[in-house]
């Protein structure tokens, strides 16, 4: 499954020049586009995605905000669409010369996807989770990825930036939005998810993906073996997760497996961070009809 990341073919740095920028969490310097936040080399990829990538009926598109299961999806998918195939992760492909059909992943906002993937007969799949299990996974997957001298980011400091909306791809609950409204207008088109569902009703919610996809099972043996070949901890204990290293960015797969489960946020969230940013959420998604709470 490769990331929406054509090469650059043009400069942007007059751009950035003129766009709102905050620090996060000491780390990097964040710029706000049309509404969202990007590190510069991910608004880079996506303003070069917008321009340049061409979609292809075929395709399929996994869409997330951070650390809300990602993960796990991208070895779902490929595993629905070709069952004998081997769990791959390679971001380097050229896309071009890449078969159909083709898997991308991909933060970006709904409003920021090319026109290609939103007229194109391609599907998304688009999942989330509570952001209470949302900011503390990514609370400690930044942690993860720091080198043994640097130390931990603060969280109360981290988490008041989640609810500020100052994350990459943030404001969250915007990344949610866009997403979920546009499903409800074409559920043919975007397969909305949520991680709490997925844990709850692993193999009935594998069946409705892969009925999405166009490719239903006919035997419940079928669904039994993606399911297997995609848990948890089988995931983890690969050898190209356990040792390997992330290409693009250098730091070690492992850093994408932790816990894997729902509600663990109670282990490091106060109550006043819970109640805060519960009602963040309940005033973001007022009168949509998602419900993203546990």
């Amino acid at each position: 499954m490769a990331t929406i990341n054509p090469p650059k073919t043009t400069s942007t740095s007059a751009l950035f020049d003129d766009l709102p920028t905050e620090k996060w969490i000491n780390l990097a310097n964040l710029y706000q586009w049309k509404g969202f936040w990007y590190r510069r080399p991910h608004l880079e990829a996506v303003m070069e995605a917008r321009s340049s990538f061409k979609a292809r009926d075929e395709d399929v598109i996994l869409a997330s905000s951070m650390k809300t299961g990602t993960t796990w999806l991208k070895a779902l998918i490929p595993s629905i669409m070709d069952p004998n195939a081997r769990i791959v992760e390679n971001s380097t492909y050229n896309i071009l010369d890449m078969p159909s059909p083709r898997l991308f992943r991909t933060h970006m906002p709904y409003a920021m996807l090319p026109d290609s993937i939103k007229t194109s007969g391609c599907k998304i799949v688009y999942i989330t989770r509570d952001p209470k299990d949302t900011v503390l996974s990514l609370w400690h997957f930044m942690n993860s990825i720091r080198k043994p001298e640097e130390r931990p980011f603060p969280l109360n400091e981290f988490f008041e930036s989640f609810c500020k909306g100052l994350h990459p791809f943030g404001p969250f609950h915007d990344h949610v939005l866009g997403y979920w409204k546009e499903s409800m207008m074409r559920p043919e088109k975007i397969l909305f998810l949520r991680y709490e569902d997925m844990k709850r009703d692993t193999s009935g919610q594998v069946k409705k993906l892969a009925s999405f996809l166009g490719r239903p099972f006919a035997k419940e043996e079928e669904v039994a073996k993606v399911v297997w070949m995609c848990s948890f901890e089988r995931l983890k204990n690969l050898e190209v997760n356990k040792n390997g290293v992330e290409p693009d960015a250098g730091f070690p797969k492992s850093a994408y497996f932790r816990l894997g489960v729902v509600g663990d946020w109670k282990n490091s969230l106060s109550m006043e961070m819970k109640k805060q940013l519960d009602e963040i959420t309940c005033n973001k998604l007022e009168g949509s009809g998602l419900d993203l709470l546990n």
